[in-house]
């Protein structure tokens, strides 16, 4: 270690910036290394801290560093930004549809603890979304491909899937960590001059983002179609529905200009259909026909209408 100091002395007099007299502490890699591996220790502490949560009938394992509390009140807060940007559809006959079929996905969901809404917007995008909590949304541009209430129990189903998944939380988690490992790469090109730490920073964040954060987007995509495929038979809807509707559905994009799959956050079609038919057999085995024409007793209250109320949360 005494020749090190006598070395680093040795260096900072032939430094011609150096002041004479100016009494500065050499950085040695030793030290730097140190800071990055305190910054490892202090992530791999911070995802023991977070814990680790099941995902529902797939049993995947899934690192949350938020809480499902925290996580709803960030879904009731973005449901009001969406109460204010959209208006729900003039066609009652559409919001009826939401409700009747939402509801029995409800039911199948059993999370009687969040506070399930499914509303239809008015928009041309066809497209649904889900937000924690429970709140489902269904623009009226996607009803021009839905021909009855098994399909719109397709889409639902999917999105309540992403809700009991926690796939939010996951991925706000996921975003987190991506970051602090950019941190942790800004404190070890602390010795490096600009020009190659901006290199460096810029490929972290085209890796993070199409090497890490896209490939785990598909991959959560492809889970809520299973859940989604299971929920929909636990619902009373065949299973089977589902994968002809993503089929036409597929189809009908087909004119659209194809995305690369490595750039897309969803799995390419037939990737997605052919995932799902393997599915198959498992759903069915949570399907009863029956549950299409009984109305089970005693259940929670159907979700109700958009009547513009500020979303509280319910405590279980």
């Amino acid at each position: 270690m005494q020749y090190l100091w006598q070395k680093a002395s040795r260096q900072q007099a032939r430094d011609p910036a150096a002041r004479p007299g100016e009494n500065r502490r050499p950085e040695f890699p030793f030290f730097r290394r140190s800071r990055i591996w305190g910054l490892g220790l202090a992530l791999t502490l911070l995802g023991w801290l977070a814990g680790c949560a099941t995902v529902p009938y797939t049993g995947r394992q899934q690192l949350l560093m938020v809480s499902q509390d925290r996580e709803i009140a960030l879904g009731y807060q973005a449901f009001e930004q969406v109460k204010r940007r959209y208006r729900p559809a003039a066609n009652p006959e559409l919001q009826a549809m939401a409700q009747r079929v939402g509801a029995r996905l409800a039911r199948a969901a059993n999370r009687p603890d969040y506070r399930w809404e499914f509303v239809v917007l008015e928009s041309p995008q066809a497209n649904a979304f889900c937000l924690p909590g429970g709140k489902v949304g269904i623009y009226t541009g996607l009803f021009k491909y839905i021909r009855n209430d098994a399909d719109l129990a397709t889409v639902l189903a999917h999105e309540v899937a992403h809700v009991l998944a926690r796939h939010a939380g996951e991925r706000l988690s996921q975003a987190q960590l991506a970051q602090l490992g950019g941190l942790g790469l800004g404190l070890a090109m602390m010795g490096a001059g600009p020009a190659a730490a901006q290199t460096a920073m810029l490929g972290y964040n085209l890796g993070t983002q199409y090497g890490v954060l896209m490939p785990y987007n598909r991959r959560q995509e492809s889970e809520a179609d299973r859940i989604g495929l299971i929920l929909m038979a636990k619902a009373g809807y065949d299973p089977a529905a589902g994968v002809d509707f993503w089929r036409r559905f597929a189809q009908v994009k087909k004119s659209k200009l194809p995305v690369p799959a490595f750039l897309s956050s969803h799995p390419s079609d037939r990737d997605r259909i052919r995932a799902m038919q393997a599915f198959l057999p498992e759903a069915r085995r949570y399907y009863h026909p029956q549950l299409a024409q009984e109305e089970p007793q005693g259940t929670p209250p159907s979700p109700r209408l958009w009547q513009g109320h500020r979303n509280r949360r319910v405590k279980p």
